[in-house]
């Protein structure tokens, strides 16, 4: 078994190396490589606890069984007689009050995609650029956020080309991302399997939909063919054609299909506006009119405030002050990720004000620390305390409506819950360095 797994390191190790080595190759026979002990470890990494697809299988469930599911699936792959389960569609709500569709694929479906994933990623790693890091191993947003301030300072960046992309998950088209997948996969059976997942099909209300554009919603797959895509549309592009044609210095990051363009000139700003759209144009994709923009986004002079603000990744990004006097980069939370954040922990208050303070203060505990560990960074402090001194006046407020009989001043709310359940306190965890 050692000398298996050993073989299959080996495997992967050499697929990376050639990949590095040959931009132009086209890998076959790679379905292989989707074995047992691949499956084991694609089972191992995902979420148990997600909500189940359209069989109403739970990880749990398909774990009392693993080696006979695992088994049985390998043998549906081998005879070609695997068949992609539709998605079950659900919605969640967006900033802005809309919804979004958000797709949940079977756990089986999850674990295939995940196995599928991993083997592909040691060749795609080979070709993604240095602009690009959502769902890549290695990077996070946070490191996306650190590399944009230093590409502004570095690149002396007056201008910033702000950018949304309309729908992409649900327009970019199925000939578009198999045409760009087969340009680096050649397996057929690598092919055919992402080809029934595109074509698997929603499930909503008893009605089974198949749309002809996107990729499988809430899919495991779904953010590295986003990736694969926007590597060759957008990253490819602009460093090869576009760059080369820009009077000053300019720089993209992109985190998956959420992406800024920092240029030092006006000029060359607008002339990115102008020729983006077209690129979009050339693939089926269309821009966000009403959210692309351009920025002015120059250090500020003397005692001038600075000019233009723009949003990624929930941050808001602005020119302020030191305490020395230095001008600098900084973010906060951004106002409508701020206001959402407020509104879901005043309804969560709401709908359980009748629990035991254990339990609201243990969940709210944790609703607090998973805020602090994203939005947590240098210069947000206000933001932070922001959510927690809500979150407390909140919690008070709907335990006096518990009871209308009996109030809790804030003296009593302090002394016997906050003193008995504190919640935790606004806290940096990622420094600027």
């Amino acid at each position: 078994m050692h000398e298996e797994a050993q073989r299959r390191v080996n495997k992967l190790q050499w697929l990376a190396e050639r990949a590095k080595a040959d931009k132009e190759m086209r890998f076959e026979n790679l379905i292989y490589l989707i074995d047992e002990r691949a499956l084991h470890e694609a089972y191992r990494r995902t979420r148990k606890g997600g909500a189940s697809g359209i069989d109403g299988q739970t990880g749990a469930q398909y774990g009392e069984h693993l080696d006979e599911n695992i088994r049985d699936l390998i043998t549906r792959l081998k005879q070609g007689r695997y068949r992609a389960p539709a998605v079950r569609r659900a919605w969640i709500p967006k900033e802005n009050g809309e919804k979004r569709p958000l797709g949940v694929p079977t756990f089986e479906d999850k674990v295939l995609q995940r196995a599928v994933v991993a083997l592909l990623d040691v060749i795609y790693e080979q070709d993604f650029k240095e602009c690009s890091y959502g769902f890549r191993p290695g990077r996070s947003a946070h490191d996306a956020l650190r590399a944009l301030r230093e590409q502004c300072y570095r690149n002396r960046v007056s201008w910033v080309v702000d950018v949304d992309i309309k729908g992409f998950f649900d327009s970019i088209d199925h000939g578009v991302v198999r045409e760009l997948l087969q340009r680096r996969i050649a397996d057929r059976s690598i092919q055919r399997l992402v080809g029934k997942w595109l074509n698997a099909g929603v499930l909503e209300g008893g009605e089974l939909i198949h749309p002809e554009t996107g990729t499988p919603q809430g899919g495991v797959i779904s953010p590295l063919l986003a990736n694969i895509c926007l590597n060759y549309i957008l990253d490819e592009w602009f460093i090869a054609e576009v760059q080369p044609r820009l009077k000053g210095r300019s720089f993209l990051i992109r985190y998956c299909d959420d992406f800024v363009i920092g240029c030092e000139y006006e000029q060359d700003a607008r002339r990115v506006m102008t020729v983006l759209p077209k690129r979009m144009n050339k693939y089926g994709l269309k821009l966000n009119e009403g959210k692309t923009r351009l920025v002015p986004f120059e250090r500020p002079v003397g005692g001038s405030k600075g000019r233009g603000t723009f949003n990624f990744l929930g941050f808001t990004h602005y020119w302020g002050k030191t305490r020395n006097g230095y001008w600098v980069i900084k973010r906060k939370t951004a106002r409508r990720r701020l206001q959402r954040t407020l509104k879901r922990i005043a309804e969560w208050c709401k709908t359980h004000r009748h629990r035991p303070l254990a339990a609201q203060a243990r969940v709210l505990s944790q609703k607090l620390r998973g805020h602090y560990q994203y939005f947590g960074i240098y210069c947000n402090a206000r933001s932070l305390k922001t959510v927690y001194y809500w979150t407390v006046r909140t919690w008070r407020y709907w335990l006096n409506r518990r009871d209308n009989t009996r109030r809790m001043s804030w003296e009593r709310f302090t002394t016997i819950v906050l003193r008995c359940f504190p919640l935790p306190v606004p806290r940096v965890v990622h420094s600027w360095m």
